[in-house]
């Protein structure tokens, strides 16, 4: 719900009442992001301020606290309203901060988005290949197409000592 300028400038002081018109309009608009964030923390220290008061108040009413100080009489409608006054002008400076947010992330992806397209256009447009084999050289050999196998050498040595065994135990049998 919200609430009207001249009921926010009734219930709050004059310090109070500078800060949170800095969440309004002309002035919001003014303000960088490290701007929105100072008032941020300063908003939400004042709302949480007078949300504890207001908790305490309703406590109070019904008789489960104790009253603290002797400053605060009355209902705890006041502190009530007070807290939704600085609510309302948080939600506003976080909406205006989302906002910048959404604008330098989009910008930030625009950017990105043309220095790939530039890449791209610029490897869509190669250098042709070198040229290769040119004349005038004479005949050249062609290289072989064929796989070329090859045995390790502690294969070559295995397979004769193998062969060599075997001719070995034949020829032992053949003696007794």
């Amino acid at each position: 719900m919200s609430i009207a300028c001249k009921f926010e400038r009734s219930l709050l002081s004059h310090d109070e009442y500078e800060v949170v018109k800095g969440s309004h309009h002309p002035e919001l608009y003014g303000l960088d992001l490290a701007g929105l964030q100072a008032l941020q923390t300063r908003l939400r220290q004042m709302r949480d301020k007078e949300r504890t008061l207001a908790r305490q108040k309703q406590r109070e009413t019904r008789g489960k606290a104790e009253p603290r100080g002797g400053s605060f009489p009355g209902t705890g409608d006041q502190p009530q309203q007070r807290k939704q006054v600085f609510a309302n002008a948080l939600k506003r400076v976080n909406r205006e901060a989302a906002r910048i947010r959404n604008i330098e992330a989009r910008a930030a992806n625009v950017d990105a988005a043309r220095r790939a397209l530039a890449m791209r256009r610029a490897a869509e447009f190669t250098s042709p290949p070198p040229a290769g084999r040119t004349a005038n050289e004479g005949m050249l050999p062609r290289p072989s197409r064929r796989r070329r196998t090859t045995v390790s050498r502690k294969r070559i040595g295995s397979i004769s000592q193998a062969t060599k065994a075997a001719q070995a135990r034949r020829d032992s049998k053949g003696r007794s």
